[in-house]
Formats: C-alpha cells, structure tokens, sequence
C-alpha cells in the first residue's frame, strides 16, 4: 500500500543557537528556538513520515515536555521515526520538501541536507528533493522573523 503524508513547521529565529536546517549547520547571525535542535526542515518531513502511517505528529512522539530530549538532533528524530516506520511495516519512497526563508540563502546547502536526510531515513539522495523560496517580504517570515518548512512524504507499508 502506498500512502502520503503532509508536514509543516516553523520557528522563530533567536540569538544565540546555530542554525541547523536539514541536519546541516549553516552560517548565520541567529538560529531556530526549539526544544530540539529546531531544525523546521527535519521536522516537516518527520510528520510527513508519521502522517503517512496515520501515527500522530511529530509532538506526539517528541514533546516538548521531554527535559530527557532536550536539544536532540532533528536528524535524531528522523532516525527515531524511520524505526517507527520500520516497525509498523514501513519505507519512504521519496520526500518532496520546501524551505522558506528570506535568508540564509539556502541553495548552496541543500546538497549536504539532502546527503544527511538520505542517510537519516534510510533511503537514497534522489528520493530527497529540497527546494527553497522566500515569502515575499510579506508576513512575519518576509521579515526574516523565522523559517518554515513543508515537505510531504511518500511512503510504502506492506
């Protein structure tokens, strides 16, 4: 059976954290607020993968609430649910996800996030695809407030 699932997250940029998106540290004044390492793009496709098998978000698994989970590596929670996945019967076919930010500029690390992704949920670097795009000046994220990400996952379950 082939299913699909939809993720979405954002996080407002703060002082003091490193950026983190895809598994990749990329040079940049700020970083993303989380209970984790805040990586929005690992967390999109994370509940994309739990969506697809119909297992809750990725809150669920990973709350906030966790002081045991603190500043986990995003990377660490794809691991973590392609287990879940294997668990419940499960692979990922391929990922499709998209960053959205008015800056860093994006496009010359999206090799290596797609490289660390791959890795992280156990399947090839052509099954990854990452875009990137900004929000048009527009809303709090045109204003470089945060970063979000959107990515769907699809998913094969015996």
């Amino acid at each position: 059976m082939i299913r699909c699932g939809i993720g979405y997250d954002v996080h407002r940029l703060v002082e003091d954290r490193q950026l983190i998106l895809g598994g990749v540290a990329i040079a940049h004044p700020r970083g993303l607020e989380g209970h984790s390492d805040g990586d929005v793009l690992s967390h999109a496709i994370a509940d994309a993968m739990l969506g697809a098998i119909g297992a809750g978000d990725i809150g669920r698994h990973f709350p906030n609430t966790d002081e045991s989970i603190r500043g986990i590596s995003s990377i660490e929670i794809l691991k973590r649910v392609t287990a879940l996945l294997a668990g419940k019967r499960a692979r990922v076919v391929n990922v499709d996800a998209t960053i959205i930010a008015e800056a860093p500029r994006i496009a010359p690390h999206i090799s290596a996030m797609r490289k660390k992704i791959a890795q992280a949920i156990d399947t090839g670097e052509a099954q990854v695809s990452i875009k990137a795009t900004t929000n048009e000046k527009l809303g709090a994220l045109g204003r470089g407030e945060g970063i979000a990400a959107m990515a769907i996952a699809m998913v094969e379950q015996e």
